[in-house]
């Protein structure tokens, strides 16, 4: 259905595609993933034909229509449903299918009175969700979706992940959410080194099977490189020996042959901790009957009665525009209660994430003085590593926040509040514009930090592995449930699912956490074991160079001795050189039997990882 034949894409020095190519055949659904900035969004634009390649072709097959979540938001009927029905077939009694388009418009988290509601009304939001139920309405032979997550709430992402399932056609997916294109997907298809590489199956799989290959690159690489110093070694320290020109000559045809692999160049990803500041109080924040509302808008918080302990982990949870952002910056104080009030324990220091935080940055400021602004107690090397941790590093940090795409703007925010020392964070999606590694990397963040979190998120699997309580925005009605959000979903469900009878059930939860956990443990007791034996191997290589070098020196001055005829220099240094050959001898030994232990656990420990995976 699709193939793509040794394509190259590159802008400027940046290269994106290097002769990289893939078939999709009919009816597959590929989650395509890859690091920020590797070229995924450019692969569907050079799909669609909105970009060519410099070099190779993409083809689709004679006939196939492609569908895609288009951004453009220009629309032509008086009505959503009509502007919907723009994309559905007329039948032969001349009849459209109208109902399908509602329940479409429905699923997407449109009310029935938006229905009537002119396009251009909408919210930004909605006129993308619009485009979506349209793309999904023209029932294409190929389906392309960017990051739909970004534009869905959860109960929306769970009603397109039931259709998506049960949809028959060929789908390609961007999206951060590993859940949930792992449970829509039967492939997956890594952008990874300028190349293309798809897998059968889900993402997990398909990165373990990359990183394994990788890990058993890097591992035969430094073994080569590490028996070609020591051949070398053996040929510089004989090489002038007769008795061992064969053996030299024999060590430097074994050097010829060898492979030798190039260092691969490390992948940039996400990789931070918040800055905790240490907080007395068992509890961080409280509301207590909060109420609040825009103006004259309708009441979006009513009598709400919120505890929050210094180490709670709390998702805020709901459809858009329910007033789940709105809770954040009442927490945070940038919001006033109309009734009620938000306390907060004196030591509680509050540090918020979202786009209403967008605003503190200065249009002319580098990225490294947004982040220096948000702690001037950093040293000017602290508030690099925060910027090389978020993916500014070296003269990337020298960028003008007005020149900074939307992604790097949410990511020079992120550094700002990492800068911040806080104890509760106040995280409004975080995980927009992020990829899927650094998703993981979030995840891992918020788990670790000693402070109370306070979270909006859409994302499932972001709910499952780091919150214990949630808030809850459904049906009109604000309230707080004592459980995890798998608790919530047994024991009450969101009410749209309830009423529609649309619920998807979820696969058997594997415990993620679990698994990465032992995974950790297994990759600290095998670094524990390699530590020393690295230091072994290390110190006799110091050693042996140091030994070879003073042995050229000795060998130099027992040459002037002799000629000297200075019999006592002679007896002495001739010692000294036949110590430091046996010492060489004692280092070389020493050194082979750490490679050869060292080469076994490794082995060992490449099996257990795998049999765990």
């Amino acid at each position: 259905m699709l193939q793509i034949q040794g394509i190259n894409k590159a802008f400027g020095d940046q290269i994106l595609f290097q002769d990289a190519g893939c078939l999709i055949e009919a009816g597959e659904k590929v989650g395509l993933v890859g690091a920020n900035g590797h070229g995924k969004s450019t692969l569907l634009k050079m799909i669609l034909r909105e970009m060519q390649p410099d070099g190779g072709q993409i083809s689709v097959s004679r006939g196939i229509r492609v569908g895609h979540l288009s951004q453009h938001l220009v629309f032509s009927e008086p009505s959503v449903l009509e502007e919907a029905c723009l994309c559905l077939q007329v039948q032969e009694e001349g009849y459209i299918e109208i109902h399908r388009a509602e329940a479409m418009l429905m699923g997407l988290g449109f009310t029935r009175e938006m229905l009537d509601q002119p396009p251009d009304e909408l919210s930004g939001g909605f006129q993308v969700r619009l485009n979506l139920a349209k793309a999904l309405l023209e029932d294409p032979d190929l389906l392309l979706l960017d990051e739909p997550n970004n534009y869905l709430d959860i109960v929306s992402l769970r009603w397109l992940r039931g259709f998506l399932r049960k949809w028959r056609r060929t789908l390609l997916l961007v999206t951060h959410d590993r859940e949930f294109m792992d449970s829509v997907t039967t492939h997956t298809l890594a952008v990874h080194r300028q190349k293309l590489r798809k897998f059968s199956g889900g993402t997990e799989k398909a990165w373990d099977q990359i990183y394994t290959e990788e890990e058993m690159h890097e591992k035969t690489r430094v073994n080569s490189e590490r028996k070609i110093a020591h051949e070398m070694r053996f040929v510089e320290r004989f090489r002038a020996k007769a008795k061992r020109a064969s053996q030299v000559q024999s060590r430097l045809k074994l050097i010829a042959k060898r492979e030798r692999l190039d260092k691969l160049d490390e992948i940039s990803t996400l990789s931070f901790t918040f800055n905790h500041i240490a907080s007395p109080g068992k509890w961080s924040t409280e509301t207590r009957n909060l109420e609040f509302a825009y103006g004259d808008g309708p009441t979006l918080i009513r009598g709400l009665e919120l505890h929050v302990g210094a180490r709670d982990r709390i998702g805020v949870i709901g459809p858009n525009g329910k007033g789940k952002s709105t809770l954040l910056r009442l927490l945070a104080g940038e919001l006033k209660p109309v009734s009620g009030e938000v306390r907060s324990h004196p030591s509680t220091v509050r540090s918020l994430f979202g786009q209403s935080a967008m605003g503190v940055l200065q249009e002319k400021r580098t990225i490294e003085e947004e982040v220096y602004s948000a702690n001037n107690m950093l040293t000017r090397t602290q508030v690099r590593d925060i910027c090389g941790a978020m993916m500014f590093g070296g003269d990337l940090a020298l960028k003008q926040v007005e020149v900074l795409s939307g992604g790097e703007k949410s990511r020079t925010l992120l550094g700002r509040v990492l800068a911040a020392p806080s104890n509760l964070l106040l995280l409004d999606e975080p995980t927009n514009h992020l990829d899927m590694a650094s998703t993981e990397a979030l995840i891992d963040a918020v788990n670790y930090y000693p402070g109370a979190v306070v979270m909006v998120t859409h994302i499932e699997s972001v709910l499952r592995e780091t919150c214990n309580r949630l808030v809850i925005f459904d049906a009109g009605i604000t309230r707080v449930f004592e459980g995890d959000y798998d608790a919530f979903l047994r024991r009450f469900g969101w009410s749209e699912e309830a009423e529609s009878g649309t619920a998807t059930p979820r696969k058997k939860n594997e415990n993620r956490k679990g698994k990465r956990r032992e995974r950790a443990q297994l990759i600290q007791q095998r670094s524990a074991l390699l530590k020393p034996l690295k230091e072994t191997i290390e110190r006799n290589e110091k050693l042996i160079t140091t030994l070879e070098e003073k042995a050229k020196i000795t060998e130099a001055l027992l040459i002037t001795a002799s000629g000297a005829g200075d019999g006592d220099q002679i007896s002495r240094l001739a010692q000294e050189l036949k110590n430091m050959r046996s010492s060489i001898d004692i280092a070389f030994h020493k050194l082979e039997q750490a490679s050869t232990e060292h080469d076994r656990i490794e082995g060992e420990f490449e099996q257990k990882l795998g049999d765990e995976e």
